[in-house]
């Protein structure tokens, strides 16, 4: 590693040695200073946390939960000056300026600068292993006792400073307690930007600024008693047992299910990718973070869609454009298709959910396809067992365990298994998953591992490479039912394209518009018309020997001889026009 002992700012270049050598480093805690952004001048003291490369900040150390902000630290640059102490983060988006406080009395401040010390240094390890060429990341370690002695001393020179006094300009009270800190983006796909797939109703139609919080934060539901709506349907399918409004969450199951390629660029660098096992890698990994929202979401459901119910997410900026529909109602099932230059992804879901006392499973029946235009491949696979643990009491958790069969059914080149760990209880061992790829003759070609709600690495430690890592959660998602940035954005009805959609999109859902804004008790009265008006519908339906018959999905067999509901193809071309003025529509709310 390189660094200047001049007054000037100095870019660490690098370290010395081979990076397989490099264990992750320790987690690190303790107060810094951060130069306010509003007005742009004086410093505040904030308690920071830098842990599996993501470095996070809050008011205090008891406020840990109420997070401030956080870095990507992998994803930034970092650069140094000994002269004023100061640390600057440049993430792309903003620039993080950071000074070390020194505030302490004589006989602490040895310990102060050796925690300092520690601090930097792994902030440095993390900070230098950005993106290679390929999209692909080397797993973090933490220093070890042969590497440690390639950092030069002017490291812990560096801290060994004279006291930094807090001056009036650096009070907390500058700072108003509801103002929200910088917001991080997502980190950027490993392949340029895509266009916006030809036909993409996007042409024109983009929200200029996305969304980074919902209108009210999640309502208390302390007052609901999911025991006495629940004994007496233990063992039972609760898809067919009404709720209050209090334990959803302002989304729908088929928003969900578009939740589901946020991490789309997955697939857009295995089109991209001439080795087959290296692809199914990708694949592979794509399917494991479909899993990533729920890991802050056992708190609520989302709302059941109801019969005819539709959704779209067309994001050119991510190059891909979704639909979904609700094409049956007993049993429920939920289509979704998805487009891009370099992939199509559908599936059908039906869920099935039993409660079985002191937790709830969920089983999803219906198989995942994903094919790749560039070389011709057909992926399927299968859904693991979801279970949400402690459903009436203590802290709700969810885990997904049991194995996740992907092949390829355009070539038997390779197959792959993952293998989602049943937790035997709450341990660094849960949310962990294992994966292998083999060719036809049984033989591993690649190994991956990691966490469903973290990152997936592939290879042996130390020399692992970091796949995928699960984007930051937002500001206070605690407060907003969990949900990522991705799923913010979700429920958004912007005014341009309100006129485009289908009345029968979920954004125009009165109940769950209402639950968004935090009005509980419209949410109720509207959730109870709309169960209404859905059992109207079918009872017509019924006397008059009529059986639904979705408008953008078709019932069909696919190559590997499984029936599903594949996109009819209208939709697109429909709202393009757009024609959905001019359709008839059933009232669904």
């Amino acid at each position: 590693m390189s660094l200047s002992l001049q007054d000037s700012w100095e870019i660490i270049e690098g370290l010395k040695g081979n990076p397989g050598n490099i264990q992750e480093p320790e987690k690190q805690e303790g107060f810094l200073l951060k130069r306010r952004k509003w007005p742009m001048k004086g410093w505040q003291k904030r308690y920071f946390l830098l842990e599996k490369g993501i470095l996070k900040y809050s008011k205090r150390g008891a406020d840990k939960d109420k997070l401030h902000g956080c870095i990507d630290v992998g994803l930034s640059v970092m650069s140094i000056k000994k002269k004023t102490k100061a640390i600057d983060l440049d993430t792309n988006d903003n620039i993080y300026h950071l000074k070390v406080t020194l505030s302490v009395s004589l006989s602490r401040l040895s310990s102060f600068i050796s925690f300092l010390s520690r601090f930097i240094i792994s902030l440095f390890l993390v900070s230098r292993f950005i993106d290679l060429p390929d999209g692909s990341r080397p797993l973090v370690h933490q220093v070890s006792n042969e590497s440690r002695a390639s950092i030069p001393d002017s490291m812990s020179e560096f801290f060994d400073a004279q006291e930094y006094q807090l001056t009036s300009s650096s009070s907390e009270n500058e700072v108003s307690p509801n103002h929200r800190w910088e917001q991080m983006t997502q980190p950027q796909s490993p392949l340029p930007p895509l266009s916006p797939p030809a036909g993409s109703g996007g042409s024109g139609v983009q929200v200029a600024r996305r969304r980074t919080t919902l209108p009210s934060p999640q309502p208390s539901s302390s007052s609901v008693s999911l025991w006495n709506i629940l004994k007496n349907n233990i063992g039972k399918d609760l898809s067919k047992v009404a709720m209050p409004v209090q334990l959803n969450e302002p989304l729908n199951t088929l928003q969900r299910l578009c939740e589901e390629v946020e991490y789309s660029e997955l697939l857009d660098t295995a089109n991209h990718t001439q080795d087959p096992y290296q692809r199914m890698v990708y694949v592979a990994t794509f399917a494991v973070s479909a899993y990533a929202s729920s890991y802050h979401r056992a708190g609520s459901k989302p709302f059941n869609p109801v019969l005819g119910e539709t959704y779209e997410c067309d994001r050119p900026d991510k190059g891909f454009r979704f639909i979904a529909e609700q094409v049956s109602h007993h049993p429920p099932v939920s289509a979704c298709h998805c487009d891009s230059n370099n992939f199509t992804f559908w599936q059908d879901v039906q869920w099935k959910n039993k409660f079985w006392g002191k937790s709830m499973e969920i089983v999803r029946i219906g198989t995942t396809h994903v094919t790749l235009p560039a070389f011709g491949d057909h992926y399927e696979w299968n859904k693991v067992t979801s279970c949400i643990h402690n459903i009436l009491s203590g802290q709700r958790w969810i885990e997904h365990y049991g194995e996740m069969s992907i092949k390829n059914t355009s070539s038997d080149a390779c197959q792959c298994k993952v293998t989602f760990v049943k937790a035997r209880s709450w341990s660094s061992t849960v949310n962990e998953i294992e994966g292998m790829v083999t060719d036809t003759g049984g033989r591993v070609i690649h190994t991956f591992f990691g966490k469903w709600h973290e990152g997936v690495y592939q290879g042996v430690p130390p020399s692992a490479i970091c796949i995928w890592r699960a984007n930051p959660m937002p500001v206070d998602q605690d407060q907003y039912y969990g949900f990522t940035q991705f799923a913010v954005e979700l429920n958004e009805l912007d005014a341009a394209l309100k006129p485009l959609l289908p009345p029968t999109d979920t954004r125009f859902r009165l109940d769950q518009r209402c639950l968004e804004e935090g009005n509980i008790e419209g949410a109720e009265e509207q959730k109870r018309r709309i169960e209404e008006l859905q059992r109207g519908r079918r009872k017509v339906l019924e006397e008059n020997n009529v059986t639904h018959k979705p408008r953008f999905f078709k019932y069909a067999t696919v190559k590997s001889k499984d029936d599903t509901w594949l996109s009819s193809n209208v939709y697109w071309e429909q709202r393009k026009n757009p024609r959905f003025s001019r359709e008839d529509f059933p009232v669904l709310w």
